[in-house]
């Protein structure tokens, strides 16, 4: 057999050889807490209750509400309800279950172990398990494992040919399908020939036709499509038996018969049968045309979704096999825009997906005789697609063909190959098969070989014997495929077609009837011979058919010959050919000439010219078709087989010439065509590399072809690299090269014992590929084809309890002991070892006599009788990594480019070779000699260069290269020396480091670094190369010698020494010394958070990512499930708490979201410096010289940085997050004793830091909520992204070119130009939001149990994170009771319980929680009582609070604290008066603000508390008993009140009415009304009712100032309320006069923070700032007025300028406001009804927000009341006249709304200048309502009255609340003249407004003069003047007014004049004639007045008549009104 072959089909059916990592799983690149499996690692998490998600039991509490609102809503008189019936109340509730043994006095010792214990209890092992990943691309470690070399598909379509029925059925049809593109007008399968006849059709054939064989009755093919698009047709042609007459005679009855009229034309039918019967008989081997049909099938496919056949609509989704490669990934090159196709710009086309479609077609176009060929039929398809087709005026032939088209299953049963092989899963050799059908892809596909296929298809084209002499009309060509030249030689090798024998030794083409040039449309397919000879050649012969029989006349006569030899020059020859035609029979030895070559004596056609054309395609893995492959194939088979000379193309190549050749033709690969290269890849490459590791010998001479080889290597690669650049994954391998290493690549000369298991001869090759059908073998790998090589770590035993003697000589030690590794001095010392040749060989020898196909392992054995010595063996990766430092220039950048690929090939080669020598056992030091080890240091030594000196110019290159380094490195820590591996990290690092001193902006360099850290600690055993057992000692030599280390380390139970403690929690030398990979990474954490390092913000997340992943995967790993192992594990991260210590002040703030304010950050950043020596300057310098660096001088000098105060830049909330994140897993797992020891080391200043932190964490993990899940839920959106974060990255461009892979791996982008940092990938960036990958996030809807699902992850997270939390208090705790000195970090501590207990938790949480905080009490009592006296206040609202829980555990707990509170309070000084007043004030706090706050709960914790009472023995005597008592019968009262607020919950004016009320009920206790007053501001907040916040707030100053001036006495604060006059008539209220004061002085009194100076001073900025919003400005200058000199009086001028510039913020506003301020709008309210209970017949003002309309206030209140009552028994009475109760029906509840404007009484007029003054301090309102005597509102203008009222307020406004009651009501009626006397003065001031209005405004203008002396204006002056002034009235009461009015009119007209002369002067031209008329308008108005307005009356100016009081006559009015 061919070499060549024989390599072929070696290469398609070794063995892999694939290495796995028995661990590999278990690095961080496959942590599962960023794979799916976070799920299953949930399972079985209990549920944690929480009280947020549990709703109060549903119906019954709701029932009772309703109840409460049906009941009248009266509010008792008294303050409180009867004391007697709430006692009863309280009496009758049960209590919660009582904590056993509470009471008893064990030790605090004790109590702390039994909560220890129950505290450690069922916790969850795994906190990562909890915590979603953080959000990255794709893990920058994870490498994934590339496709399985396989066959190649496209899209594979199932095509089922059911029925095919004629209307007339007469003789047999045959018929053919096979796929056209006709936009690439190409054939693009092969063709399918199936037989639809019926049986007694086919036996009408029975003499021609053979049996047929199983194989040719196929009837479903499946089709393969690479490149679908809507240019694809199926087509289907049909051919006839012969017969006499051309295509359209014969075809003629089809079109005229219909199968209905049969028995009609039954004679004709007869007929026709029997002359098909006879041409049958005659003519059965020969076929004619007959018709044919076209399917376009994309129409198919996509109409296959719309038709309702199912119902379900048809998903078009991306489909499996997509792309233009081979390997599945693919499919995600299509992107989310469903079907964009990457590979074809056509419109979507999509076959793996479609519904299943079954076609029926109707109608065959006749074939037409003279447009067989195949361009005729491109133009007909094109034709087809248009809608007027050609082809439709044609009459077509009826006919029903039924198919199913559908996708292909995955894996078909009974397949058979295009070569007719069976595939694997084929049960019944008897079944019916399905045939594959060849593609001819449209375009090129690259796709490596893996299957032995040798197809040769021949299609004649035309022929043209019209120059022919002779008759030669009905012409066939028969085709044969021979080996020699007697016609006995043809091969059965022409795959017959359908119901015929398998295969034939010849074949016709159909006949067109009396055509001399005929064009032909078969295809002809012939399976090839493995081993051409030049004799092989195709023979065509002519045949002329006589149709008609006549006598004598022979039925085919030969008439021309012609053939094509299948080798030239020993290459496959393939084309097109244009043949000449001999006459005769060729000569002797024809078949090796071509019969272009004009042979001597012989007759040709047309005197030698082509006329036949025919075209000959080869589909074959075994001919390259490509000189340049050829050639060298050639010359490295002839260098095999040592055949010489050697004959290329025309050349002959001798042995001297060879070394030359061979070289040139190495060099010329790179002109290949791409294709075959691809196609031929892994034998390519498989010979390049054997030409490495044996040079052959030429001439007795070795060739070094090392470096060529090498060169063309790196060559084809980059090749590949560029021209598919879709088929990269994240990290730029090129997957068809990575599948080579991983899968097929191999040393060549070191095959273990068995022979490849290749086949004999060719027979046996059929099976093999049924066998390695890419189907089967990828799935399972469980043939013999995959031997896997587990070496992961065999040296170190699976718990990290052993680590390797080697590993200790860590870093440092570069005088590692190589003295035995063995040196190769040359060609003849074995590097084996004794034996010379490799144990493999004997057996090989063996088998070599009956085994042609044995591998290369052999040492040639020509080569022995030549030379006498053994070809030379190479190690493979010693010769790459030689020929990788000593190439250069372009040779070395093109390795570069591919980095990774030669490092994996090293790698597997060095793997492989420990493998086959059996020296994975071998101690690591000795496996690789130094001259190797040497190479590699200088490799990786330059390659690190290359990093650092071009990161900035090719970004993409370098990040591609630092990732492939990385991931070298991280391989050989599996395979070489650890120490070695270690000094190239170092090395690596050193030059990186040099570099970022000269860098203005390192952070490109520095995320390149962190890339190449996180690579190689992804290592499995990431753990153990960091020494985690050998405990830190101060070294003696410069590196630990192994016995210190040893001795140290038995096992993990050595005790810890102190002085080492430091060491442990700090980057110090010995630390990193010890532990070097997570010292390095740890540094890179606390350099780039460094707040000082300059411009590393961008890589926060990056480096954050880092240390996340390796704890999560450390968590999540088996081998450190033991608690002490992963104490050890947590001990190598020991610094990390001090690190995360230092960034607190830029850690996001978490708590801003709770109500509280900010962070308790106990050191003000500005004290941060107070204790100096920071750590990150070293740190810095360290982590940059990456050496050691000088012993820090303290332990915790690190835990301070120098932050002058300046400004951080915080961290994004999810980079805090994870920091948080870790740093409780690392508190959690590492050893409490430890912790402790470092604890009591550290400063107060430091631990306060660490409390800090904590109480950071407890915001940070708090429970969101189910609630809140829905609701995110609900608005779908994804993890709020911080876009801050994300733009920092784009800005620093920290994103660079590796993401931009890795999107261009996901198909996000088509094609980017190069990878700069700040290329076009950013707005990428932007787009990710929205196409998240994550497949989590493609619904957005998530099901009701995700939901579930995520509420259960987030309360373990929740309850787990403050556990830890609570364990570390206890040991700080702990600490504490150790030193005896740290008591003043006790307020931390309690700070954070009090924080944990103020967020949502869980009642496990809280049990806890509440157990540690009653030991904490009882050890420290004096510490709540005496110092943390606010903390006491917090504690006991918190209790309180948790008293009123819904649930039962979280109620007896909270009260058998509070109850242990009060005792301890008691204990101290025999009463409790403290916890007393704090717990009254905080019950008053909670009822006022907490929304879902349930009485009934806190009644039962109540009786709880009074039930301990009544059991406290040890108390029974004293009076504690009875003061809880009182206290709890107190609250109960309060609790009672509040009850009442919860119905009017709904109501604001009503809640603050109530809260009002109770706060006027504590008018006695300042503490409460305090609280309460602070209820308020909060409610008026709220709901932005700024002003009355404002108003609470100085009302709450007041009442302080008053208590303060009864305190102190000091000159500069304010005397009491008389101080807040001027801010506020109403704070008068808050004087402290009534009897029952309590003095200040009394204990428990006034000892809330407010009551202070500085808590005053706080409530007053408070009011300055509500009124500021409230833009009441004048207000706040009244507030600063009391606050300035205080102030001044503190000297605190920062203060005071604070408030001049506010004040100055304020005047400013009110100058520019000026005209634009709005206030308030007010209304009158009235409420009549029984309903409305005690509101009934009360009268309220509301205030309003500004420009509130009347319809506005209305319909609110009538909506409110209307949902309380029911809509129809609410009624607003529309006017505002006078109610009378009696008229109102009693069972409706009425409300009157009326506007009301503030009123003024004259003499108030010029004090309140200003709009401020005329819209504060407001207690009068009035409304006016027009009447007249006869009950019409409206009338004529002599008998129109009209009634003022005014209203005065309880209060003035604004006022605490927003509605006043209505106090006193008067009514002025006004008289038909005053009337008009007021609309004639409102008149006069519109005009005089109008006219003196700057700017002016002509519009106003012009309307109010047309108002006035417009003539058509009813009611006008004129008429008003002619009613009342046209006679002197008879009453002389009513002289003065007619006075007035005359007087008015007077005034009236000379306004309207001075109008007209400022409108003159403001129109233009156009508006002359409109002022002309004004004018005389006016003129006629004034001469219609002149005589009224003249007029006097005599009387009046007689001084007699003595002067009544003006406001007498009003008040005699009043009087005629009750006369009426």
């Amino acid at each position: 057999m061919d070499p060549h072959v024989r390599d072929c089909i070696r290469s398609y059916t070794e063995d892999w050889a694939i290495v796995i990592r028995k661990y590999h799983k278990l690095g961080t690149g496959f942590n599962p807490n960023t794979l799916d499996k976070q799920k299953e690692r949930q399972k079985g998490l209990p549920r944690q209750v929480f009280e947020s998600d549990e709703a109060p039991d549903g119906n019954s509490y709701q029932d009772e509400q309703d109840d409460l609102k049906r009941r009248s809503m009266s509010i008792d008189d008294t303050p409180r309800g009867s004391w007697a019936c709430s006692i009863f109340d309280l009496k009758n509730s049960l209590p919660d279950a009582l904590l056993p043994n509470l009471l008893d006095r064990t030790p605090n010792e004790e109590i702390d172990h039994q909560n220890d214990d129950q505290r450690k209890s069922n916790r969850h092992k795994e906190l990562f398990a909890l915590h979603p990943s953080p959000d990255e691309e794709e893990p920058i470690e994870r490498l994934s494992v590339p496709d399985v070399p396989k066959e190649h598909f496209g899209q594979r379509l199932l095509v089922k040919c059911l029925s095919l029925k004629f209307e007339i059925e007469i003789e047999p049809i045959f018929a053919s399908l096979a796929l056209y593109d006709v936009k690439e007008k190409k054939k693009i399968s092969e063709n399918f020939y199936f037989d639809l006849n019926s049986e007694q059709m086919k036996g009408l054939l029975r003499p021609h036709v053979p049996p047929a064989a199983i194989t040719t009755l196929a009837r479903s093919a499946i089709f393969s499509i690479t490149y679908p698009s809507q240019d694809v047709f199926l087509v289907i042609k049909l051919e006839k038996v012969l017969q006499q007459g051309d295509i359209g005679e014969c075809a003629e009855p089809y079109m005229i018969f219909k199968e209905a009229d049969a028995t009609k034309n039954k004679e004709k039918l007869e007929k026709l049968k029997s002359q098909a019967d006879q041409f049958c008989q005659r003519l059965g081997k020969y076929r004619m045309p007959f018709a044919w049909t076209a399917i376009h099938l994309m129409n198919i496919v996509s109409s296959a979704g719309s038709l309702e056949r199912d119902s379900t609509e048809v998903e078009i989704s991306t489909g499996e096999r997509k792309g233009s490669w081979s390997e599945r990934r693919n499919s995600s090159l299509v992107g989310r825009r469903s079907l964009e196709r990457t590979t074809s710009g056509d419109d979507a086309c999509n076959l793996t997906s479609f519904r299943p479609a079954t076609l029926t077609v109707a109608n065959f176009f006749k074939q037409e005789g003279d447009r067989l060929s195949d361009e005729d039929l491109y133009k007909f398809l094109a034709d087809m697609r248009r809608p007027s087709s050609v082809l439709r005026r044609l009459r077509p032939i009826t006919a029903q063909l039924k198919i199913d088209i559908s996708p292909a299953p995955e894996n078909p049963h009974y397949c058979l190959t295009p070569e007719l092989l069976q595939v694997k899963l084929y049960p019944d050799s008897r079944v019916r098969p399905t045939r594959e059908i060849l593609e001819f892809p449209a375009r090129d596909v690259y796709v490596p070989n893996t299957t032995y296929r040798n197809l040769l298809y021949i299609y004649p084209q035309s022929l043209n014997f019209a120059n022919r002499q002779g008759s030669a009309r009905n012409i066939t060509v028969k085709v044969q495929f021979m080996y020699g030249e007697d016609p006995s030689n043809a091969m059965p090798v022409i795959f017959g077609k359908s119901s015929c024998s398998e295969f034939s030794k010849e074949a016709y083409t159909a006949v067109v009837y009396h055509n001399r040039s005929p064009d032909f449309h078969e295809e002809v397919k012939v399976k090839l011979p493995a081993t051409l000879t030049d004799h092989h050649h195709l023979l065509f012969t002519f045949y002329h058919v006589s149709c008609q029989q006549k006598q004598n006349t022979p039925l085919e006569t030969p008439v021309g010959y012609t053939w094509i030899p299948m080798l030239q020059n020993g290459r496959l020859k393939t084309g097109q050919f244009c043949l000449p035609v001999s006459l005769e029979k060729p000569p002797q030895a024809y078949s090796v000439l071509s019969p272009e070559v004009p042979l001597p004596g012989m007759k040709w056609v047309d005197n030698h010219k082509g006329v036949f054309n025919v075209e000959v395609v080869a589909v074959s893995s075994i001919h390259t078709q490509d000189p340049y492959l050829d050639k060298f194939f050639a010359l490295v088979n002839a260098l095999d087989e040592h055949m010489f000379p050697v004959r290329i193309g025309d050349m002959r190549i001798m042995e001297n010439n060879l070394e030359n050749e061979l070289k040139s033709s190495i060099s010329a690969l790179n002109s290949s065509q791409l294709e075959p290269v691809v196609r031929f890849l892994h034998l390519l490459l498989d010979k390049l590399i054997l030409l490495v590791v044996r040079p052959p010998v030429i001439a007795g001479q070795i060739v070094n072809l090392g470096q060529a080889s090498f060169e063309a290597m790196a060559s084809i690669i980059n090749r590949l690299h560029k021209n598919l650049e879709g088929n990269h994954d994240q990290h730029g391998r090129n997957n068809l090269l990575a599948s080579y290493i991983y899968y097929v690549f191999r040393l060549p000369n070191t095959y273990p014992n068995s022979p490849s298991p290749g086949p004999g001869g060719l027979g046996g090759s059929v099976h093999y590929a049924t066998m390695a059908r890419s189907a089967v073998r990828p799935a399972s790998l469980n043939l013999n084809r995959s031997r896997s090589l587990s070496n992961s770590n065999p040296d170190i035993s699976g718990t990290p309890t052993s680590p390797d003697d080697e590993v200790r000589s860590i870093i440092g030690s570069k005088g590692l002991d190589r003295s035995n590794s063995w040196v190769n001095t040359g060609p003849k010392a074995a590097p084996w070892g004794a034996n010379p040749s490799p144990s493999a060989e004997p057996t090989q020898a063996m088998d070599r006599s009956c085994n042609r196909m044995s591998s290369h392992t052999e040492t040639s054995s020509f080569l022995q009788t030549l030379t006498g010595r053994l070809p030379t063996k190479k190690l493979f990766h010693e010769e790459l990594a030689l020929q990788w430092v000593v190439c250069s220039g372009s040779v070395r950048e093109s390795a570069l480019q591919q980095a990774w690929f030669f490092f994996e090939l090293m790698v597997k080669s060095m793997v492989h070779h420990l493998y086959f020598n059996d020296k994975l056992d071998a101690p690591r030091k000795t496996r690789f000699p130094e001259r190797f080890m040497d190479d590699i240091a200088a490799l990786v030594s330059t390659i690190a260069g290359d990093v650092v000196s071009r990161f900035q110019k090719d970004t993409e290159m370098v990040e591609r290269l630092n990732t492939s380094l990385a991931f070298f490195l991280n391989d050989l820590l599996s395979v070489m020396d650890r120490g070695f591996v270690f000094t190239l990290i170092k090395s690596c690092y050193k030059q990186v480091s040099s570099k970022l001193y000269s860098l203005p902006n390192p952070s490109v360099l520095v995320s390149l670094r962190l890339d190449f850290l996180r690579i190689i600690c992804s290592h499995e055993h990431y753990v153990t190369l960091n020494l985690p057992c050998s405990l830190l000692t101060p070294p003696a030599s410069p590196s630990p010698s192994v016995s210190s280390a040893t001795s140290q380390s038995s096992g993990f139970s050595t005790n810890v020494q102190d002085q080492k403690i430091a060491n442990m929690f700090e980057l110090s030398l010995p630390f990193r010394q010890q532990h070097y990979l997570a010292g390095l990474v740890l540094t890179e954490l606390a350099l780039i958070l460094d707040p000082d390092a300059e411009g590393l913000f961008g890589l926060h997340k990056k480096v954050i990512n880092m240390v996340h992943n390796l704890l999560s995967s450390h968590d999540s790993d088996p081998r450190y499930s033991d608690p002490q192992i992963k104490a050890r594990v947590a001990m190598l991260y020991l610094p990390l708490i001090g690190i995360i210590m230092e960034t607190v002040p830029q850690l996001y703030d978490f708590t801003e979201t709770h109500n509280q304010r900010g962070r308790p950050i106990c050191i003000a950043p500005d004290d941060y410096d107070s204790e100096s020596g920071s750590m990150i300057s070293q740190t810095v310098a360290m982590a940059i010289a990456g050496t050691s660096v000088p012993q820090l001088t303290r332990p915790g000098s690190f835990l301070l940085t120098s932050t002058s105060g300046r400004q951080h830049t915080t961290f994004s909330a999810e980079s805090s997050r994870s920091l948080l994140i870790c740093l409780l897993w690392v508190l959690k797992n590492a050893d409490e004793t430890v912790l402790q020891k470092w604890f009591t080391d550290l400063s107060v200043l430091q631990l306060n830091r660490l409390l800090d932190l904590l109480y950071l964490c407890v915001s940070c993990f708090e429970y969101k909520g189910k609630k809140v899940f829905e609701r995110m839920n609900s608005l779908t959106f994804k993890k709020s992204k911080d876009m801050r974060a994300k733009l920092e990255e784009a800005i620093l461009g920290s994103i660079g070119a590796r993401q931009e892979m890795v999107r261009r791996s996901r198909g996000q982008l088509e094609r980017s130009p190069s990878g700069s940092a700040f290329g076009s990938q950013e707005n990428l960036r932007w787009r990710k939001d929205m196409t998240h990958w994550r497949q989590n996030t493609e619904k957005l809807d998530k099901s009701r149990a995700e939901i579930e699902h995520e509420a259960l992850i987030d309360g373990n997270l929740a309850t787990e994170a403050n556990l830890i939390i609570l364990d570390t208090l206890e040991i700080v705790v702990q600490t504490v009771s150790v030193t005896e000195s740290k008591e003043s970090i006790l307020g931390g501590v309690l700070k954070v319980l009090l924080q944990s207990m103020a967020c949502n938790q869980s009642a496990v949480y809280l049990q806890h929680c509440f157990a540690t905080q009653r030991a904490l009490v009882s050890k420290f009592p004096e510490l709540l009582f005496e110092e943390e006296t606010e903390q006491c206040a917090d504690l006991c609202l918190r209790l309180l609070r948790h008293c009123s829980s819904s649930i039962s555990t979280i109620r007896s707990h909270a009260s058998a604290s509070l109850y242990l509170l009060m005792r301890q309070n008691f204990e101290i000084g025999n009463n409790f008066a403290r916890v007393k007043m704090q717990v009254t004030m905080s019950l008053s706090s909670l009822v006022g603000t907490s929304q879902n706050f349930n009485e009934e709960f806190l009644r039962r914790s109540l009786k709880t508390i009074l039930t301990y009472a009544e059991e406290d023995l040890e108390l029974r005597e004293t009076t504690f008993p009875d003061q809880v008592q009182d206290l709890v019968f107190n609250l109960h009262m309060i609790l009672s009140d509040t009850v009442k607020m919860k119905e009017h919950q709904e109501d604001p004016e009503m809640l603050i009415d109530l809260m009002y009320r109770i706060a006027k009920g504590y008018q006695t206790s300042p503490d409460l009304r305090l609280t309460w007053l602070q209820n308020m501001a909060g409610k008026h907040s709220e709901r932005s009712n700024h002003a009355e916040a404002a108003q609470c707030l100085v009302h709450s100053a007041a009442l302080v100032a008053e208590y303060l001036s009864m305190l102190e006495d000091r000159k500069y604060l304010p005397v009491g309320c008389v101080t807040f006059q001027n801010i506020s008539s109403n704070v008068l209220e808050e004087s402290a006069v009534s009897d029952d004061v309590v003095s200040p002085d009394e204990e428990g009194i006034c000892s809330g923070k407010y009551f202070t100076e500085s808590g005053l001073v706080g409530l007053l900025e408070q009011a300055a700032a509500s009124f500021s919003m409230a833009g009441m400005y004048e207000a706040v200058n009244e507030v600063y007025k009391v606050l300035i000199p205080i102030h001044e009086a503190n000297r605190d001028a920062k203060k005071l300028s604070t408030i001049h510039g506010k004040l100055q913020e304020a005047f400013s506003k009110i100058v520019h406001q000026d005209g634009k301020r709005m206030f308030g709008t007010y209304f009158r309210v009235g409420f009549y009804g029984t309903k409305f209970g005690d509101l009934d017949e009360q009268e309220f003002v509301y205030k309003e927000p500004a420009i509130t309309k009347l319809a506005e206030i209305s319909h609110r209140l009538e909506g409110f009341y209307g949902e309380r009552f029911g809509e129809d028994v609410v009624e607003v009475i529309k006017d505002s006249n006078p109610v009378d109760k009696c008229k109102l029906d009693p069972n409706k509840a009425y409300i009157q709304i009326t506007y009301v404007e503030p009123f003024f009484d004259t003499y108030e007029m010029k004090d309140r200048i200003t709009y401020f003054d005329k819209n504060y301090n407001l207690r009068r309102f009035m409304y006016c309502t027009p009447f007249t005597l006869d009950g019409r509102a409206h009338g004529e203008l002599h008998e129109q009255f009209k009634r003022k009222t005014i209203l005065t307020t309880s209060h003035a406004f604004p006022y605490i609340k927003t509605r006043v009651n209505v106090t006193h009501k008067e009514e002025i009626i006004l008289t038909p003249i005053e009337v008009a006397i007021e609309d004639m003065q409102k008149k006069t001031q519109e005009l005089a407004f109008a006219t003196h209005q700057d700017p002016a405004d002509p519009k106003m203008l012009q309307m109010v003069l047309q108002g006035s002396v417009g003539t058509t204006v009813n009611q006008g002056p004129l008429e008003v003047a002619q009613v009342f002034l046209s006679e002197i009235p008879a009453d002389p009461k009513l002289f003065r007014h007619h006075n007035k009015l005359r007087l008015c009119f007077k005034d009236f007209t000379k306004r309207c004049e001075d109008a007209l002369r400022k409108n003159k002067s403001l129109i233009g031209p156009d508006q002359k004639e409109y002022q002309r008329e004004l004018e005389r308008n006016y003129h006629r108005l004034k001469e219609a007045l002149q005589p009224l307005i003249n007029r006097k009356i005599p009387q009046l100016y007689k001084a007699a008549l003595p002067i009544t009081c003006h406001r007498d006559s009003f008040s005699r009015m009043s009087l005629r009104k009750m006369e009426l």
